[in-house]
């Protein structure tokens, strides 16, 4: 739909300062704004470009409702190109990762393009010739997205060709990706394994709001953590292994809730610090000596010291730096959200540490996990309730009017642990894109 055909509506309306209408959720039009205006203008997580290492490799995803596909050239340069052939319109690459010689081939008509895009040659060259066809005319090569960033192997891309600079966009969140990565040894990271996918019958943002939400955790993974309490007593005489550990977690008091903190930012990201404390075993200590070894005893322990849950890269991404995970999110519909989980490897630590990481991911956000089951159940029992006529507006109200500037590094605003703070900060920044007269730009505040 594009913006000539989209209808009006009141963003102004759908927005206070402590609660949304239930319009953001369920309105088709809403979602049809949405990915004009967030995801056709925001900085959106693409991959990592461990995913594309060698050239001639791809990645192909969605950016809202656009298929695209990053890809490596000869050069070793990284690009994003729209997924489509500008002959007939064809998918140049499947869904997935792969690998091609040199030149993606349009399955269609055989039309051939470099890694970059650029077109390379045409069956039946001889039929162009006398019409205003032009190999050397870039809108017959694969177009490239408005703007690629690479930080540190994580690959965002904005469809627009302007726009606020990736630079002031991941400024508030920027520390979470460098202790991602300088918790490696040899501070560079890699995807490991596959990835999950769950299909949620809920609206993006539901989703969103819940990962820095720290009122649902002791309600809705009640069934969980005492699952895994039970099984401890009765089975392992009490004993809280790993994988019950991060179960049993969910289930801390709400005084250990509100005494964490959350930290909000510009462009509707955040963080929380975390709920697992690290743990000191055999296998944590080869880890810490294997980054002390490399990069100083003091540093080690000062990157270790960044202990955060989950960080919000607002609208389409949540890397978790101690376990090594991240999550993306796909909207489909208003009551369809993709999410995808990657693992990744501390390149340089012991290999066992990955397959702490492959227990974290499969125990809490696996399909089959008894946590995200929790989850996805409520996020559709909030959609389901959501369509009805039972009200009109979604609470944010806790502990609104009480975050304050944070005067550390990294800036913006801080609430106590069971605010509802990066919520109203998310929708500060959703009005912020969706109002025609208040785009995010460079030194706009959304938090």
């Amino acid at each position: 739909m594009t913006q000539a055909t989209l209808p009006l509506i009141d963003i102004d309306a759908l927005v206070r300062d402590d609660e949304v209408h239930r319009d953001c959720y369920v309105s088709n039009e809403v979602f049809d704004l949405e990915m004009e205006r967030i995801f056709g203008q925001a900085w959106v997580y693409v991959g990592h470009d461990s995913q594309i290492p060698d050239a001639g490799d791809y990645w192909t995803t969605l950016i809202g409702r656009e298929s695209v596909v990053m890809t490596r050239d000869k050069q070793g340069e990284v690009h994003v190109l729209y997924n489509r052939c500008p002959h007939k319109g064809a998918r140049i690459a499947p869904e997935g990762c792969g690998h091609v010689k040199g030149l993606f081939r349009c399955p269609y008509h055989a039309w051939t393009f470099n890694m970059d895009g650029q077109l390379r040659g045409v069956p039946y060259r001889e039929g162009y010739e006398g019409t205003s066809f032009d190999i050397e005319d870039p809108r017959f090569s694969m177009r490239k997205v408005g703007r690629v960033a690479n930080y540190r192997g994580f690959v965002f891309a904005s469809l627009a060709e302007e726009g606020v600079s990736f630079e002031s966009f991941i400024a508030g969140v920027k520390s979470s990706l460098d202790n991602f990565c300088d918790r490696a040894p040899n501070g560079t990271v890699s995807v490991a394994g596959g990835v999950f996918r769950v299909m949620q019958r809920s609206n993006w943002k539901v989703f969103f709001e819940n990962l820095n939400d720290t009122g649902h955790p002791i309600a809705t993974h009640e069934s969980s953590y005492r699952a895994a309490r039970q099984y401890s007593n009765e089975k392992l005489g009490g004993e809280m292994p790993f994988q019950l550990h991060i179960i049993d977690g969910n289930g801390a008091p709400p005084k250990f809730w509100s005494d964490l903190d959350l930290h909000a930012f510009d462009y509707g990201h955040s963080y929380m610090t975390a709920i697992f404390k690290a743990p000191d075993d055999p296998l944590s200590q080869a880890y810490f000596q294997s980054l002390a070894e490399a990069k100083g005893e003091e540093t080690a322990k000062e990157i270790l010291s960044v202990n955060r849950h989950n960080t919000i890269i607002y609208p389409s991404c949540s890397p978790h730096t101690s376990f090594q995970q991240w999550r993306v999110i796909r909207p489909i519909s208003p009551d369809r959200t993709l999410v995808e989980i990657f693992t990744f490897r501390l390149d340089g630590a012991p290999e066992e540490l990955l397959q702490r990481t492959f227990i974290y991911s499969n125990v809490v956000n696996s399909p089959s996990s008894i946590v995200m089951t929790d989850d996805v159940h409520v996020y559709a029992e909030c959609q389901k309730g959501l369509e009805t006529q039972g009200g009109d507006w979604v609470s944010q109200h806790r502990n609104a009017g009480q975050d304050q500037p944070y005067e550390g590094a990294d800036g913006g605003v801080i609430g106590v642990g069971s605010s509802e703070l990066p919520i109203r900060n998310q929708f500060r920044a959703w009005h912020q894109y969706m109002s025609d007269a208040a785009r995010p730009a460079d030194g706009d505040t959304g938090s």
